[in-house]
């Protein structure tokens, strides 16, 4: 039997809300705080969240005492739930260092993919790669964005644009769900770029990603959801549209890149095919504001991409002030957001989209949780969830947002599992 009690925590972010359905509006700064709070933990399980007094008399009613539990003492500290990642484009191989002084002199995003770098340059390097590459890469990603509080990632093909580099990719991505602490939930986006080889031909890219990819994706359960990159120059929004409808109907969820460099209308598509997030959204319409909200789609936003490219951030607060539920994510990839720190994504939701500090924790949370479909298990601190937690160095939930750039991370529990303590991995083997 393993048992914890985390005791006597500064705050207690719970995160508590309606489990069906993402914060929203004001929601979004009820973060549930318990002052002086204390957790117990039951296996992979939170046991029960409450005062320090109240979880004191709990463990002596429940437990019979203390006998045979570990106490993790969290005075001064915060305690809330893991970080979760709801957009990364994990596994792929190589770098693109050299793009940043092309963007300097002033080479656009799609200039840079158009002269076969971008995307394409990627896609190149993934396809040399073994399965045992990739593997040995990711993990060692997986290892950063877990000392950094994330303790969930979503995880996108899309450097392969065979079919069958598509599946090495996905099939990597379940081996490292395997083996690493962090989970990993896949999303397959053979619809990321039209391959060299398709480029004078781009309606046969897209009736091979309908009737060859997605079967097989689905056919050996390599994935959750399918992703499109619905931009121009890229998937126009009648690709998209047939793209989503058939992985709807393999079973599939869909998601959008929507909105990034043009306004395609890709969030209005997102709400009308009932898709569970749409994502990036820099140039989303007025409309697409309202069509989201409606439906309940969540905004996945994506500041550290506008920053490294130096764009104009998404509009957070006409989408927050419209009703629209919010989640933040690092958009991980090596082109245009190469960080696996979701703390500095807070950090400029905060200064360069005018989030508040509550709203951001809320967005990289449980509203993340329910952009990838996992909203029952985690993302809040609450009685019978999965025992995924952070623990900040910091006597607030402020300080995260205040400290930019600074990783406060001191302990993170997986699945009831110590794995990081003050700041370094705990359980490897020394």
């Amino acid at each position: 039997m393993n048992r914890w009690l985390i005791h006597g925590a500064s705050q207690l972010l719970t995160l508590k809300g309606a489990s069906d359905r993402p914060k929203r509006g004001k929601q979004m700064s009820e973060l549930g705080i318990i002052e002086q709070g204390s957790l117990a933990i039951e296996n992979e399980r939170i046991f029960a969240v409450g005062s320090r007094e109240e979880m004191e008399r709990e463990v002596r009613l429940r437990w019979g005492g203390l006998d045979g539990v570990r106490v993790l003492n969290a005075a001064g500290k915060v305690v809330m739930p893991g970080l979760i990642d709801p957009h990364t484009h994990l596994v792929f191989a190589g770098t693109r260092e050299y793009e940043l002084e092309m963007r300097l002199n002033g080479r656009t995003y799609l200039e840079i993919l158009q002269a076969g770098g971008g995307i394409l340059a990627t896609t190149a390097m993934t396809r040399s790669a073994t399965e045992e590459e990739l593997t040995e890469q990711t993990l060692k990603r997986l290892d950063r964005f877990l000392l950094h509080g994330v303790t969930t990632v979503e995880a996108k093909s899309g450097y392969g644009l065979t079919l069958q580099d598509e599946l090495k990719q996905l099939r990597v991505a379940r081996r490292v769900h395997e083996e690493h602490p962090v989970d990993v939930v896949s999303t397959f986006m053979g619809a990321h770029a039209i391959p060299e080889e398709y480029k004078h031909d781009p309606e046969e890219y897209v009736r091979l990603v309908i009737g060859e990819m997605i079967p097989r994706v689905a056919g050996e359960g390599l994935a959750e959801f399918c992703d499109v990159f619905c931009e121009k120059g890229v998937f126009s929004l009648e690709q998209t549209e047939r793209i989503l409808t058939e992985a709807k109907r393999w079973g599939l969820v869909p998601k959008l890149h929507a909105d990034e460099l043009e306004p395609m209308g890709g969030a209005e598509l997102a709400a009308r095919i009932g898709a569970i997030s749409a994502d990036h959204l820099l140039k989303v319409s007025d409309r697409g504001i309202r069509a989201m909200a409606e439906a309940g789609v969540v905004a996945v936003l994506l500041p550290g991409t506008a920053f490294f490219l130096m764009a104009p951030c998404a509009r957070a607060r006409d989408m927050l002030e419209a009703g629209v539920p919010v989640a933040l994510s690092t958009d991980f990839n090596p082109g245009s957001s190469p960080t696996v720190s979701l703390p500095v994504i807070m950090n400029l939701a905060c200064l360069n989209m005018k989030m508040t500090p509550a709203e951001v924790i809320a967005a990289a949370t449980i509203n993340s949780a329910h952009a990838i479909g996992k909203a029952g298990e985690i993302g809040s601190l609450e009685p019978g969830k999965q025992a995924d937690i952070l623990i900040l160095d910091a006597p607030n939930y402020a300080h995260l947002s205040y400290h930019y750039g600074v990783n406060l991370t001191d302990s993170v529990f997986k699945k009831g599992e110590l794995v990081v303590q003050g700041g370094r991995r705990c359980d490897l083997p020394i």
